[in-house]
């Protein structure tokens, strides 16, 4: 088949290569330009070097909206989109423009966890599994029939750039073999069941300000979330802001006033958290590394050189 790609950063790049190692001919790619925002800036892999590469043709877009693009959609007559990791609306003429329609590939289970940042979101939930949809799009953001699922489980102790791993490596077998079903002539793929549907916002600063009052259990999660190459999970120590680079949850109880600097346990420092902590049921959060708003990294048995204070959500 005639297929033109929309996509950007590693998922499109990944899933690129896994089309140009197809059967299938790739006529053209749409992707966006090079962004500096924190999170563009990660997986970045570019798809137009990729492209250029292969002698495929290039169009720079940050939205697909404009009657230039849509005539050269229209002169390159591809049998079937691909869009994958494509940052905003893509409009029913554009999708509904190849003879067998757009498929998309989106890196959650849907129809849970539709729209940006899905791995971090689901760590932070604490879901048991992850995984990538390839689904044909329609006029509802991530919400048309699923052509096909893959999951892989979540670790105990992983972060979300072991599940970035886990999941990347589905994109291109996804897509070819999501591919084989539509040339294939199927047409009865599964609808979403819409009533168990969930759609998240972009990631900013404020989704990794620590507060003090969420669970140990719930703050470990966060801090594995937005581990490095993301930006990482803060809090305020003495005013000065410092990230959290790896913690655990304590192995002891400890009660008190969340956000308390309160025990030496093993080589971390036990914080005190939890909404309820003062009914000391609580296991505490255990940092271990820390890094100040100077860059350095320490461990926290290292900068915190005594016991007693609070670390606060804001200065």
């Amino acid at each position: 088949m005639r297929v033109v790609m929309f996509g950007y950063q590693t998922w499109g790049h990944r899933t690129l290569q896994a089309l140009l190692d197809s059967e299938h001919e790739v006529v053209g790619v749409v992707t966006h330009p090079a962004s500096d925002g924190a999170y563009e800036r990660i997986w970045s892999d570019s798809v137009a070097e990729l492209a250029e590469a292969h002698g495929v043709p290039v169009t720079l877009r940050e939205r697909p909206d404009d009657d230039e693009l849509y005539q050269q959609l229209v002169a390159l007559a591809p049998d079937v989109i691909v869009a994958t990791n494509w940052r905003t609306w893509i409009p029913p003429r554009i999708f509904t423009l190849p003879r067998l329609g757009t498929l998309n590939v989106h890196d959650s289970l849907l129809p849970a966890y539709a729209g940006f940042s899905p791995l971090i979101w689901a760590l932070i939930n604490n879901e048991p599994e992850v995984g990538v949809t390839a689904h044909m799009m329609d006029a509802t953001l991530d919400a048309g029939p699923i052509v096909l699922q893959r999951s892989v489980g979540v670790g105990p102790r992983d972060t979300t750039a072991d599940l970035f791993q886990k999941t990347l490596a589905l994109f291109g077998p996804i897509t070819v073999d999501g591919l084989a079903e539509i040339a294939s002539g199927r047409t009865d793929f599964t609808p979403q069941d819409r009533g168990k549907a969930s759609f998240f916002h972009k990631r900013s600063e404020e989704d990794i300000r620590i507060d003090w009052t969420w669970s140990a259990e719930e703050l470990d999660r966060l801090v594995r979330a937005q581990c490095a190459p993301y930006p990482q999970a803060f809090c305020y120590h003495q005013g000065r802001r410092i990230e959290i680079v790896s913690a655990e949850v304590s192995a002891n109880v400890y009660g008190g006033t969340p956000g308390r600097i309160f025990y030496r346990e093993g080589d971390g420092v036990a914080i005190v958290a939890g909404a309820d902590a003062r009914r000391g049921r609580n296991r505490g959060l255990l940092l271990t590394r820390v890094r100040t708003e100077d860059g350095e990294e320490l461990s926290a048995g290292k900068y915190f050189t005594a016991m007693g204070g609070y670390l606060t959500s804001r200065p």
